[in-house]
């Protein structure tokens, strides 16, 4: 989401050139993989396991299906596709799904696959290092696309949108579940108390990086509204868009169809 002419783009609050923020961004996560899911139950309560089971939910996975999940790091959401997925293809004999993370940074990944919950999915679950706006994948070859709480990190999001159509097959679908904007008044300045105030000082205590978790939160506060982000969806060519707030608008599940 470019600010400030072709060559600035931001970084949080900070204003940066475009090139630079890739670099920057993968500097945060290189920092924070090896903390990153304790930190992300530390700072939500757990309320963020509950929110991409949410996304499952929507998303429906069924046997047979390929799932693309950009910036996926850990696999909490690949893990999830796979399961349920699964489930169903037990049930009904059919062939089972699978799923590719996609993360441009290696250190997440690394962190994701030394986790022993990941091991059973075999060669069904693989993990690529690639860039969300130029994804490594050939046209439609996908049935779901998936996103959570990584597209506010990219450096030109509309890039990122068209790389998530081109991608997916034709009633291929797209899911991106990320921080949003509480749809009241007296939630956001609560919100804003304890993420700016709370968050930043968990990342000091817990992965000794107050830095990143304090750009993590600006990064919340320039992600455009829920109706805003719906039209930048539209616009990348998906039909049926929509969204869902949850817990208020603290987070919100877009989603939308190649036709």
């Amino acid at each position: 989401m470019t600010q400030r002419g072709e060559d600035e783009t931001s970084f949080g609050f900070r204003t940066v050139k475009t090139g630079e923020k890739a670099h920057l961004v993968r500097d945060v996560f290189d920092s924070v993989a090896s903390r990153y899911d304790l930190m992300n139950d530390l700072m939500s309560g757990g309320v963020h396991r509950i929110w991409k089971s949410v996304l499952l939910d929507r998303l429906m996975p069924r046997p047979g299906e390929k799932l693309i999940d950009v910036a996926g790091g850990t696999g909490d959401v690949a893990a999830g596709f796979l399961r349920r997925a699964d489930e169903r293809a037990r049930a009904e004999a059919k062939t089972p799904a699978t799923a590719t993370i996609c993360d441009i940074n290696y250190e997440m990944l690394k962190a994701g696959e030394a986790r022993a919950d990941m091991a059973a999915f075999g060669e069904r679950l693989s993990r690529v290092t690639g860039d969300a706006e130029s994804l490594p994948f050939p046209d439609k070859c996908a049935d779901a696309y998936t996103v959570a709480f990584g597209i506010r990190n990219v450096t030109d999001m509309d890039a990122a949108l068209c790389e998530a159509f081109r991608v997916l097959r034709p009633g291929g679908r797209f899911f991106c579940l990320e921080f949003s904007h509480p749809i009241t008044e007296g939630l956001q300045k609560i919100y804003d108390a304890y993420s700016f105030n709370v968050i930043p000082w968990l990342g000091e205590q817990v992965a000794d990086d107050r830095e990143s978790y304090q750009y993590l939160v600006e990064s919340i506060r320039k992600f455009p509204g829920q109706e805003a982000f719906a039209a930048r969806i539209r616009n990348a060519g998906f039909a049926r868009v929509k969204y869902e707030n949850l817990t208020g608008g603290v987070a919100a599940i877009h989603s939308g169809w190649r036709i």
